[in-house]
């Protein structure tokens, strides 16, 4: 599906068409000449290290100036509790609006209430996704035809949705710059298809970070082992300098940390499973018959609990299964489908992986962090990303070390 058969396994028709009121065009809802076209361009802003160096000069801003204030302040406040899983989204929206579009929303400002974009946002991608769990697909058209029902709510929320990406767009063709928006708008000048860039890109860099973010640190929370070594190697690596905020460079260095971040993700992959439709009658390796038009899935969730792949221990979280010697030790992409694998690998997964760890880092570093709820297992809300239903609430109390090094 990812690599020798990929041209036999669009997103297909059926997939295009429930997620075509919310996703339009853009790069996560289109095949052929259509995804290759918005994929190299993304790859041209994406790729180079200038741009990885500069994402992760935003996201080191956004720490210190308001992420780090905000969970200080909360610390201050004996017992209250704070939804992480806001925080991140937040957090999130801010930062893919800096990188992607050079603008600042500036969501984390806790004196401000959630915005109604991000509201309205949240709500389009969990109606859109539930139109795939309708029984029988003429249902949901029906009621979009008559405009009751989830479908009305849909069609509202996508109209919030879309006052912000057309301010966006018009704020863009005003004043350029060298962002991903801008080189998009070399290419053309049809809002409508510029609408669906912006929403298919903070759909990518939201929702999938605040996700990743969420379910981390409710997995460090039942696991203090992993945050004292966390803590123990920043330290290490961090010695010989007299930095407050670790470099680029000294976060690439921190194999455990990064094993942490991927053992994370594989027990709980922001994306728990994506599906092709077969375009022409194929056989899979395992000798299964695909009839064309079939729809295909494979899913990151399960197999991040296979024991064939991860062994007997496969429900523990252990960032050692990474690790070789002390270094990381990344699995075939195959095997391990959480940023998708071969042709379709995700453009993005460098810079999310840095800023996963920077915002793991500079929290673990500073702050003691106590789940109250859940304290079981999750339960994620139907939606186009894993939202924990009911948030994240923690206690968060200030370790008071001052810089990153012990």
């Amino acid at each position: 599906m990812l690599k020798t058969r990929f041209e036999n396994y669009p997103k297909g028709k059926p997939f295009s068409m429930i997620l075509g009121d919310f996703l339009g065009k853009g790069i996560f809802n289109v095949d052929g000449d259509s995804w290759l076209f918005q994929r190299k361009m993304a790859s041209l802003e994406l790729a180079s290290i200038s741009i990885r160096t500069y994402a992760f000069d935003i996201v080191t801003k956004e720490v210190t100036s308001r992420l780090l204030p905000l969970l200080s302040s909360a610390a201050k406040t004996n017992s209250a509790m704070i939804d992480l899983q806001d925080v991140f989204q937040r957090f999130s929206f801010d930062n893919i609006c800096k990188f992607s579009f050079g603008l600042d929303p500036g969501c984390l400002d806790s004196s401000l209430p959630i915005p109604l974009f991000a509201e309205s946002f949240d709500l389009a991608s969990r109606l859109s996704a539930e139109r795939a769990m309708e029984p029988i697909p003429l249902l949901w058209k029906i009621k979009r035809l008559f405009n009751f029902g989830k479908e009305r709510k849909l069609k509202e929320a996508i109209k919030v949705v879309n006052v912000l990406a057309y301010e966006v767009i018009m704020l863009r063709k005003k004043v350029r710059h060298k962002d991903l928006l801008s080189r998009f708008m070399g290419c053309s000048n049809d809002d409508k298809y510029l609408r669906d860039i912006v929403v298919s890109f903070i759909l990518a860099g939201r929702d999938t970070m605040a996700s990743a973010l969420t379910t981390f640190f409710w997995l460090l929370a039942t696991h203090p082992r992993v945050v004292s070594k966390i803590r123990e190697e920043a330290s290490q690596v961090m010695r010989a300098s007299n930095q407050e905020f670790p470099s680029y460079q000294q976060i690439r260095e921190m194999n455990y940390l990064q094993a942490a971040v991927y053992e994370s993700l594989r027990l709980y992959p922001p994306v728990q499973f994506n599906s092709k439709f077969a375009r022409q009658d194929d056989i899979l390796p395992d000798g299964t018959w695909v009839r064309k038009g079939t729809r295909v899935t494979y899913h990151p969730y399960a197999m991040g609990r296979m024991e064939k792949i991860w062994g007997a221990d496969y429900m523990e979280f252990n960032p050692e299964r990474w690790l070789r010697n002390g270094t990381f030790y990344q699995k075939s992409q195959f095997e391990y489908p959480v940023f998708q694998a071969g042709i379709r690998v995700c453009l993005g997964k460098e810079m999310s992986l840095v800023e996963m760890k920077v915002v793991a880092l500079s929290l673990v570093h500073r702050f003691d962090i106590k789940v109250v709820s859940p304290m079981d297992a999750p339960k994620f809300l139907p939606g186009l990303t894993a939202t924990i239903s009911g948030g994240l609430q923690v206690v968060i109390k200030d370790r008071d070390t001052g810089s990153l090094i012990d």
